[in-house]
Formats: C-alpha cells, sequence, structure tokens
C-alpha cells in the first residue's frame, strides 16, 4: 500500500476525531461549567452584593450560555440597568462571569395617600421586600411592582382592601419626577387642616379656600398644592421669603390595632422665618433692554418689604418685555442673596437674550373657508414681521372673548380656539397654528 494511502488515511482518522470532539463540546454537557466567580462593572451607586443576588446564580452551580442570559434578563428587568452586557471565561478553577452594567436613573418615591403610617414606616415594609431601597426607585420595572406589593400587604394586614398604583409624576415639591405611590378603592377624607400659625389659622382668605380642601379624599398631592398655591404666597406677600410649610403630619388618635379611620386631621407646622427687605437687582447679560429698563420691571424700591409675588411677577414680566420684541428663549435667571443679620435680600440676575425670531406663516383649521380667509385678512403680524407674542396673545383673547370683533357677522360654530407656536430654531422663525372647535 502506497505511503501517500496512509498519510490520507490518517488525516482522515484525525479529522473524524476532531469533528466529534467539536459535536461533543456543542452538547449540553460540555457547553456548562462550575461557577467560580460574579463581577460587576460600571456601577456607580448600587452595591455589588446586590447585583449578585439579583442574577439568583450560584457559585459551584453549574451554568452556561443560557442561564447567563436569564440572568442578565433578571438584571434588566429590575429597572435598575438601562444596559445589561456580560462576559465570560473559564480556567481551572471553574467558569467568571463579568457583567458590564449602566445605571438606571432613580427619582424618590412619593407616598401619596397613605395616612395611616409615616413614610419610613413604608419605606421599612418595602426594605423587608427590596433589601437595597434607599428612599429611590428606577422609573420602572420588577422592582417597583416589588415596592409596591410590599405596601399592599402592609395595607392588607391592616383590613385595609385597598389597591396600590404608582406612576411617574413630576416633583410636586421640587425638580424632576418622583416615583407616586397612590391607595385606590378606599373612602378616606380630609376631616380638617389646622397650621402651627394661629395667624393663617385665622386668615379668611385660608378659611374659604379649606373648603375647596376639607372633606375632599386625602391625598398629600392635594395638600402640598393647597399649600403652594393658596398658603405659600400669603406669607410670600409679607417678606417671609424663607417660610417653611410643613411637611403635613396626620395626627391620629386611637387604638392603632382596630380598623384604621378613614377620616383624616392633618396637621401643618409653619416656620415663618423673618421678613425681608428688599435691597435692589443687579443685571447682568442684557444688551438689548437696559438695566434701567429692567429694574423697572420689579415694583419695589429699597427698604420696602421684599413682597416675593412681586418679585416672581418681576421676573417674569422682563422675560414678557423680551418676548414682546420677539426674543422668544430669553431666559432670566434670578440668584439671591440673603443677608440674615439685617434681614434684606438682593438679587443677581443672569439674562441669556438668545435669537429674535420674525414670523412666518399661519395655519387654520376648523373654520369655514370665508371664515378662514378673513382670519388672515385681520391677522395682526405681517409675514416677516417681528414675531411680538404680546400682540399674538391679545389676538388669542379676542377670538375667544370677542369673536365678532374678528368675523364680524359670518356664522361660527366652535367652541375653544387651540393654539401652538412652532419655532424654527435654524431660521429663527415661528409658524402659528390655530385649530378652532
Amino acid at each position: 500500500m502506497p505511503r501517500s494511502f496512509h498519510v490520507r488515511l490518517q488525516f482522515a482518522a484525525f479529522a473524524l476525531l476532531f469533528a466529534l470532539a467539536a459535536v461533543r463540546a456543542q452538547s449540553p454537557q460540555a457547553a456548562t461549567a462550575s461557577l467560580h466567580e460574579i463581577r460587576a462593572t460600571g456601577l456607580k451607586t448600587f452595591p455589588e452584593d446586590q447585583v449578585k443576588a439579583l442574577t439568583q446564580l450560584a457559585i459551584n452551580s453549574q451554568v452556561g450560555k443560557a442561564e447567563l442570559q436569564t440572568a442578565a434578563d433578571r438584571l434588566l428587568q429590575t429597572g435598575l440597568f438601562s444596559k445589561v452586557n456580560y462576559t465570560f471565561k473559564t480556567a481551572g478553577e471553574g467558569l467568571t462571569v463579568t457583567f458590564q452594567l449602566e445605571e438606571a436613573a432613580r427619582v424618590p418615591i412619593f407616598f401619596d395617600n397613605f395616612p395611616w403610617f409615616a413614610d419610613s414606616e413604608l419605606a421599612d415594609v418595602i426594605r423587608k421586600k427590596v433589601p437595597f431601597f434607599d428612599g429611590t426607585l428606577p422609573e420602572g420595572g420588577a422592582v417597583v411592582d416589588q415596592a409596591s406589593d410590599a405596601v399592599k400587604e402592609l395595607l392588607a394586614s391592616h383590613q385595609l382592601n385597598v389597591s396600590v398604583e404608582h406612576e411617574l409624576i413630576p416633583n410636586p415639591l421640587g425638580e424632576g419626577n418622583v416615583q407616586n405611590f397612590h391607595a385606590e378603592g378606599g373612602h378616606f377624607a380630609i376631616a380638617s387642616l389646622q397650621f402651627s400659625d394661629p395667624s393663617i389659622s385665622a386668615s379668611r382668605t385660608i378659611q374659604q379656600a379649606l373648603l375647596d380642601v376639607v372633606g375632599k379624599p386625602y391625598s398629600r398631592l392635594t395638600v402640598d398644592f393647597f399649600l403652594s398655591e393658596q398658603v405659600r404666597p400669603i406669607y410670600l406677600q409679607l417678606g417671609f421669603l424663607k417660610v417653611k410649610l410643613g411637611p403635613p403630619e396626620v395626627r391620629l388618635s386611637g387604638n392603632p390595632n382596630q380598623k384604621l379611620p378613614d377620616q383624616i386631621p392633618v396637621f401643618v407646622p409653619v416656620n415663618t422665618g423673618p421678613v425681608y427687605r428688599w435691597q435692589g437687582v443687579q443685571w447682568f447679560g442684557n444688551s438689548l433692554l437696559s438695566t434701567i429698563t429692567l429694574a423697572t420691571e420689579v415694583a419695589l424700591k429699597p427698604g420696602d418689604v421684599a413682597d416675593g409675588m412681586k418679585i416672581e411677577a418681576g421676573w417674569e414680566s422682563a422675560r414678557e418685555e423680551y418676548a414682546h420684541r420677539g426674543f422668544l428663549e430669553a431666559k432670566v435667571e434670578p440668584v439671591a442673596s440673603y443677608n440674615d443679620q439685617a434681614t434684606t435680600v438682593s438679587y443677581n440676575v443672569t439674562v441669556s437674550e438668545g435669537a429674535q425670531y420674525r414670523f412666518n406663516g399661519l395655519v387654520v383649521t376648523g373654520l369655514s373657508l370665508t371664515a378662514e380667509h378673513k382670519l388672515h385678512q385681520v391677522w395682526p403680524i405681517l409675514s416677516g414681521a417681528v414675531f411680538d407674542k404680546a400682540v399674538f396673545e391679545q389676538f388669542l383673547v379676542k377670538l375667544q372673548s370677542h369673536p365678532a370683533a374678528v368675523f364680524g357677522d359670518i356664522p361660527l360654530h366652535y367652541d375653544t380656539v387651540g393654539h401652538w407656536v412652532r419655532p424654527e430654531a435654524d431660521k429663527h422663525t415661528v409658524d402659528v397654528l390655530l385649530d378652532f372647535k
């Protein structure tokens, strides 16, 4: 037999053995290895040991690609991570997996209408189910649902047959968003709203406004909105610029082991702080409007009580003055400087004027052709002219309140006028859309 034939036969045998080895390597039995170590990278605030717990992988267990992918999916489904990848390597001692993570944004939790429990009690029951809970939750995902379940179990243990809902809402007490937890299905109301400051309790204005709150379903959002919109302005007008209202307290009496009450008395502690007086304002960054012109927007003189409502109105008036001249993106950013010894306040205000916008076109829907033609005829801003926001708003009032002044005796059938201002930033032009319904 020729030597070349023996060489080819040996080569074929080796090839067959290699193929069989490859098949065995792809079999489920050979595709697993003993898990030696779990690592996590990319973490900023979240503890690595909690990542390991969330994967539900057990050290020394047999794992393969399917188990690792399932663990990665679990991490993503929690809502705690916006990105999850993993790599692994094997060595003599077993397999090491490394999860590359990017933490998702977390927001504070807000307990809206659980008056029978302090926030700390609610947080504690959540922490029993979610050990890493620190007062914040992701914007969605399994962790939020677990926190909701924990609160619902607490309510059920006190014979409160309600469901627990959660949603992302703007922070009622500050910037950003909060994860709002809300009880649905209960019948509990605000029985009373009392203040530690007797002067505010005696205020006729407040007593009248309380008619819109007392007797309504209990909600901290309702109470906080009332304090912000009705109570705080009274203090600001009087110069109490650092007044602190709340947080509201629920003061229940009776046996806590009995069925919890459905009439909720609310008490609001008030720390007024001192009365401040106006010292003045300095403007920076303004070129279109002079400092003298801007200074007149705040209707206060040095030594006056620093009426917080007039101060806020002054900043808004400055913004409107710029918008009157077509500077729709002008920013007016005040920073207060308090002299607590002299009880005075002054402001440094930075102005970013931005670009001037001109009117481009008008789009109208919901009118007859005759009425639309008439509207275009009387539209007050010419194409290419500076877009005066004040003129635009005055025209809107006329459309809504005095349509005959615009359309004459043309028959009309609309109740509201939807309106949108659509700027083209690169062209510095504005289109206006009016929708008559």
